[in-house]
């Protein structure tokens, strides 16, 4: 019988959730690295037992896990992240320069051929890439190249967040960092071209659509049509047909257009969900009412899913990497919260049930069908 194995990051530790099929029942496994900060856990499509975690701390730095027994056991490997040659500098919150400086690991991308090649992005925003299980990383230093110099942390700091790779091209690479925008490779991440065109952001920049410095939160894509995507940005829902080269709004009926993750169906590539958050500077839910908006038309007409969430006095929020998707025939969608909760959706989220509810704040949720 197939399974799911729900990876979940928090402020204090690392939690494994797990379950059959039917997602009714779940065993609950971890704190690991208790006490830590996970930012990201995830697992290689290639190798479903091998995992990788960034834990990270402000007494100790950063320290990179491997796991290549679903997370029974784990051991640190390479923590060394070096810009290549002389990093130089970046745009500060003030709009002087500011040296490029390493802070932490925010995402780590498994290779879907490859267990041991998997890429991690991190704070100052960089994209790294690992061919040896983790043990050594390599800056690809072509993003930066793409005008990094007019790049600037966003309020959570200057964070490269979301790494797609193309499933029918190795060469593609898609990044996006807050706040830079959104970047694509067609040369396997040697060279770079901002993909922020129809991108307007006329309270972040001077510039409304200027080709960089957008706040983009979240990209998704469906594996059968890497060509669109969909982008949950500081403000807006958007969506490109053409791999990034133009994008247009597709936030519609949605209470409000702010948010941080995306995410899509595992089986219908015009399914996506969002979860709207009030404003940039109220980071909870409209009306203290959790809820996850579905569109099954690929935008602008969305509807509420309600059933199972808490829809009074809820004032949580979802980050950007705290919702996914799994690939069992009945798809299921996952959420955490900055409350400690995780919730989980057995039928595509017409219905939720807390999986756990008192963990420390989510900051990452992936998940891993098994067989």
């Amino acid at each position: 019988m197939s399974g799911v194995r729900v990876l979940v990051g928090t402020r204090k530790g690392a939690f494994i959730l797990t379950s059959d099929e039917n997602r009714k029942k779940w065993e609950i496994n971890g704190p690991h690295f208790a006490g830590w900060e996970i930012y990201h856990v995830n697992g290689s499509p290639a190798d479903p037992n091998r995992l990788y975690a960034s834990q990270s701390s402000g007494w100790f730095g950063q320290v990179i896990q491997r796991s290549d027994d679903g997370g029974k056991t784990w051991e640190p490997v390479g923590n060394a992240f070096a810009y290549e040659g002389t990093p130089g500098t970046h745009q500060w919150y003030d709009g002087t320069q500011h040296p490029w400086e390493f802070k932490r690991v925010w995402l780590l991308q498994p290779s879907p051929t490859d267990p041991d090649v998997a890429y991690a992005g991190v704070e100052d925003a960089a994209l790294f890439r690992t061919q040896d299980g983790g043990q050594t990383w390599q800056e690809l230093p072509g993003l930066r190249h793409a005008k990094g110099n007019l790049w600037q942390p966003g309020a959570g700091g200057m964070c490269l967040h979301t790494i797609l790779l193309d499933p029918t091209n190795p060469d593609r690479i898609f990044t996006a960092i807050s706040a830079a925008g959104a970047f694509r490779s067609d040369d396997g991440g040697e060279s770079w071209q901002p993909i922020n065109k129809g991108l307007v952001s006329p309270y972040e920049l001077p510039d409304a659509d200027a080709d960089v410095g957008h706040c983009v939160h979240g990209l998704a894509m469906h594996p059968s049509r890497p060509e669109v995507l969909f982008m949950q940005k500081h403000w807006d829902v958007m969506r490109s047909d053409n791999a990034g080269d133009l994008w247009h709004e597709i936030s519609g009926n949605l209470p409000t257009d702010f948010g941080f993750p995306i995410a899509v169906h595992a089986h219908e590539p015009e399914t996506i969900y969002v979860v709207p958050i009030k404003s940039d500077s109220e980071h909870y839910p409209p009306d203290g009412k959790l809820r996850v908006y579905r569109s099954r038309s690929g935008g602008n007409e969305w509807e509420a899913l309600t059933n199972g969430l808490p829809q009074s006095d809820c004032y949580v929020n979802v980050l950007r990497s705290a919702l996914a998707v799994d690939s069992l025939d009945s798809c299921g969608v996952y959420l955490g919260t900055t409350g400690g909760q995780v919730y989980a959706s057995a039928d595509s989220g017409d219905s939720w049930t807390a999986v756990v509810r008192d963990l420390p704040p989510v900051l990452s949720v992936e998940v891993q069908t098994l067989p």
